[in-house]
């Protein structure tokens, strides 16, 4: 499913394209994605422009001259993508018609994502529930030792639970306890403080090299222009079992635990 470097890229794409452009009409196809009323949803957002738009962990926020927020989730299949025909999307769940004359279009082929409209201060209540975000400048190797040294929880379980860290997902969860040497299933208030931060500092590095690299397409992600991510060729462990490690050359193992697959090597996460 799109973790925080894939929806990171389809802001990033849609930043210099989508603010100041007002939605002059609204088309929802399928609306067991919406959150709440369709008409409501809908009415919502007719007249309104777009102020800014970012990304709350694995969420797409967009701030509209209306004094109220669009928040989007891909879920496990979405995607949300300007009509440039260049591409084809098949499973159009919304369409948001510019004046511009194009569209943007929310793509969901499993409909597990959803699209909500917030008050201002109703968003930032909810922004409040998430954890941290990882790539922040505020958040330092401390401040993830201070949380993770008090639970009992399995440090991969721990990385996926939202209220710790915003936006990490279970490729990426993989990828830095690969590269920081930590085994997917040590209790999370096992690691030493220096073990923290070499996590901590793993965590940045495959998150920044994911979106330098667009995302990782495994099968149905696209960026908003409908080109895959090139991340896949650069994962160290994940989806890589029976394979070779590329330090130690052990093969990479995958176990399960709490309905996830986790993979590993197990002559580096010992």
């Amino acid at each position: 499913m799109p973790e925080l470097p894939e929806v990171e890229t389809i802001v990033r794409d849609l930043q210099p394209i989508i603010p100041g452009k007002t939605i002059v009409n609204v088309q929802v196809l399928r609306p067991n994605i919406i959150k709440g009323r369709a008409d409501a949803f809908t009415s919502g957002l007719i007249g309104a422009t777009f102020d800014s738009i970012s990304r709350r962990g694995k969420n797409i926020v967009a701030h509209m001259n209306t004094d109220c927020v669009l928040a989007v989730n891909l879920g496990m299949t979405g995607r949300l993508a300007l009509d440039n025909g260049n591409f084809t999307l098949t499973h159009p769940a919304v369409y948001f018609q510019l004046d511009s004359g194009n569209s943007l279009i929310y793509d969901d082929v499993r409909r597990f994502g959803t699209l909500q409209i917030f008050g201002v201060t109703e968003w930032q209540e909810r922004s409040k529930t998430l954890g941290p975000e990882p790539l922040s400048a505020d958040y330092k190797s401390s401040d993830l030792y201070e949380k993770i040294a008090i639970s009992s929880s399995p440090v991969r379980s721990w990385l996926l639970n939202q209220k710790n860290l915003a936006g990490v997902g279970n490729i990426y969860a993989n990828e830095a306890l690969h590269l920081s040497g930590i085994h997917p299933r040590r209790v999370s208030s096992n690691l030493t403080e220096t073990e923290a931060k070499q996590l901590h500092q793993a965590l940045q590095d495959v998150l920044l090299s994911a979106i330098l690299n667009r995302g990782t397409t495994l099968r149905n992600y696209r960026d908003a222009s409908g080109r895959h991510g090139k991340n896949k060729s650069y994962l160290r462990v994940y989806g890589r079992h029976g394979q070779a490690c590329f330090k130690c050359s052990r093969l990479v193992e995958r176990i399960v635990f709490s309905n996830r697959s986790a993979f590993f090597c197990p002559g580096c996460q010992r």
